[in-house]
Parts: C-alpha cells; structure tokens; sequence
C-alpha cells in the first residue's frame, strides 16, 4: 500500500510572523534548520520509493538539512500558492481591505486562483498515484493543504481546515481503496514549549 509523507519546510521568519510566503525565497530560520535536522530522526527507518521536493529554498534545505536532498526530484508543481499583490501581507491586513476573504476560496489577485492551485496539486496526485511504495513530499503548507484536499477529492476550498504547522510531517494514505488521511500536523520533532 502506498503512504505519501508530506513535509512543511522549517520556519522561516516570515511563517514566524505570519506573512504570506508564496514565491519570496526565503532561507530557514535557525530553529528552523535544527527542526528540520530533527525532521530526519523522525523520517528514519522509513524506506522512500521517491522523493519529491519544491525547488524553494526553504524546502529544499528542509529536505537536505532532514537528508534526502541526494535522493530528491525538484518538482515545480511542489512550489508555495503563488499570493500576487498578497505576498509579504498578513491574512488580518488583506480582510482588512476585503472583509471576508479566504485564501482558498478568493485565490490572490496577480496570484493564482484556487483552480490552478488544484491543478498542480491533481498533477502531483497523479504522479504519486503511479509509484508504490513509501513516496516523501516536502513543500509550502498552503499547496500541501490542497493537495490533502485534492487527495480526499474536495474542492480546493477544502484546504482551508487542514492547519499544517512548519517542520511537520503528515500521511496520506488508502483504507482498502478509498484515499485517507492517516497522520496530520505532526509536529513531534521540535521541541514542546513549557
């Protein structure tokens, strides 16, 4: 039976302050470097058929930093919701001006909408559905909020209730033939807060 393992990259600063982090490359904090290092631990003992990874830095160091980067295919298809006039904005200044706005529903202007985000995330499902095996994804929490969604075949919009935390690891998998959600959000491998 085939499990995908979906990956959000480390924390950046702007996942730490909460801005819209589509296409702006950013690097990995420090704590997110050492998170996804611990990322790796978790990961261990696990046999990877493929892995796949955004060609975003802060995904790509993740997988590196969790080692898989010498294993790993850059997908394009992996890369961050793609915000528009929204990147670099927080989700309280956007409503702000457009009260009532979801990311998942609204898409972005200058950005991508919801159905080419759906898209890419049914291009990537395609292409995991084709390998067997134990198959590893690292990206964006947004794209991988809607490839969750697209996985249980909901509306992008469906993304929208699946939080997805930095360095966190979740599976999507089958019961019998029917696609499931077997582990979301977790985030075991940093350290608790007290």
């Amino acid at each position: 039976m085939t499990n995908t393992y979906l990956v959000r990259h480390g924390e950046t600063a702007w996942s730490l302050s909460g801005q819209h982090t589509g296409l702006t490359d950013l690097p990995l904090t420090e704590r997110g470097e050492q998170n996804a290092r611990n990322l790796g631990a978790r990961l261990s003992g696990l046999i990877f058929t493929a892995v796949f990874t955004s060609p975003l830095r802060r995904a790509l160091r993740t997988c590196e930093l969790a080692g898989f980067g010498a294993t790993a295919q850059v997908d394009r298809d992996l890369v961050e919701w793609n915000y528009g006039a929204y990147e670099g904005r927080r989700s309280a200044e956007i409503r702000a001006e457009r009260p009532g706005w979801c990311l998942f529903r609204d898409g972005c202007p200058g950005g991508e909408d919801p159905t080419a985000i759906a898209i890419r995330a049914d291009r990537v499902i395609s292409r995991l559905r084709s390998l067997d095996g134990n198959i590893l994804v690292f990206s964006s929490a947004h794209l991988l909020r809607v490839l969750a969604a697209r996985w249980l075949e909901l509306d992008a919009a469906g993304g929208a209730y699946f939080l997805l935390g930095t360095a966190s690891i979740s599976r999507l998998g089958y019961e019998s033939d029917r696609p499931v959600i077997s582990l979301w959000n977790d985030t075991s491998t940093q350290p608790q807060s007290h």
